[in-house]
């Protein structure tokens, strides 16, 4: 298969810095829009969760009907599942009562599951393989595992790690630019580097979120949730329309 043929069937996003910003303020965005339908409309986690997994299929569906990459499509879709994951995650934390070590714990094993069964399904969990259905359901199967996980794991660190959302993000931060530095000095797998950044963007866009929308006395700035959900919205929507749209054509080893 050419790299031109390759490039029209693969359905997802180049691997980029532009990638990587959009990701980190969707994941934010799939905070504030959780919470704003969570506890700001009052619906709760498990009625939250439906909404947004009702969503989250329609558009994995979509997505996997596509017959190309369609770039406001797949920021939908992920979107779409960091907000599923921030409810799902409030609701097995919080109502199922699990706690976050116990929903960190769950979801990472599952997380691990899914990429070992995909593994060893299809022979690679490269994005590069991501251009038929088995191996997109695969995909957006463990993104949204991947999301519920940053999730729990963002507000372990804040909450009960004594962090607060700044100490928090501060470790996600740091976390990330640690994985940057080895993509470039070192020959780490890029799949295994590529899965831990987009597990790890997660939290930190949890604990962004949470630094801007929960009160004062919690230690956020208590900013309207509705409207942060519209002004991260809006910057994603621009950065999408203005910012070179490719499809993933790189093999990662």
């Amino acid at each position: 298969m050419t790299n031109q043929t390759r490039s029209a069937l693969v359905k997802v996003p180049s691997v980029t810095l532009a990638f990587w910003i959009i990701k980190i303020l969707a994941t934010t965005l799939g905070e504030t829009a959780g919470d704003t339908v969570s506890m700001t409309l009052n619906l709760g986690y498990l009625v939250g969760s439906a909404i947004f997994l009702g969503v989250l299929v329609v558009l994995v569906a979509w997505q996997i009907a596509a017959t190309r990459y369609r770039p406001a499509l797949y920021w939908a879709t992920i979107i779409a599942s960091t907000t599923a994951g921030t409810t799902m995650a409030d609701f097995a934390t919080r109502s199922l009562g699990i706690g976050y070590a116990g929903g960190f714990a769950l979801l990472l094993t599952l997380v691990l599951l899914s990429l070992f069964v995909w593994y060893r399904t299809l022979g690679s969990i490269s994005v590069e393989t991501v251009h038929e259905p088995r191996a997109e359901l695969f995909y957006w199967i463990t993104i949204t595992l991947s999301q519920t996980l940053g999730t729990a794991l963002g507000d372990w660190l804040a909450d009960t790690g004594g962090l607060g959302y700044i100490g928090a993000a501060a470790v996600f931060a740091t976390a990330l630019s640690l994985l940057a530095t080895a993509y470039f000095a070192t020959n780490i797998s890029r799949v295994t580097l590529f899965w831990s950044a987009f597990i790890l963007t997660r939290p930190l866009g949890a604990a962004v979120g949470d630094f801007l929308d929960k009160p004062l006395d919690h230690g956020g700035l208590a900013f309207s949730r509705p409207l942060a959900s519209v002004v991260l919205a809006v910057a994603i929507v621009l950065l999408v329309a203005l910012l070179p749209k490719r499809a993933a054509t790189t093999i990662m080893k």
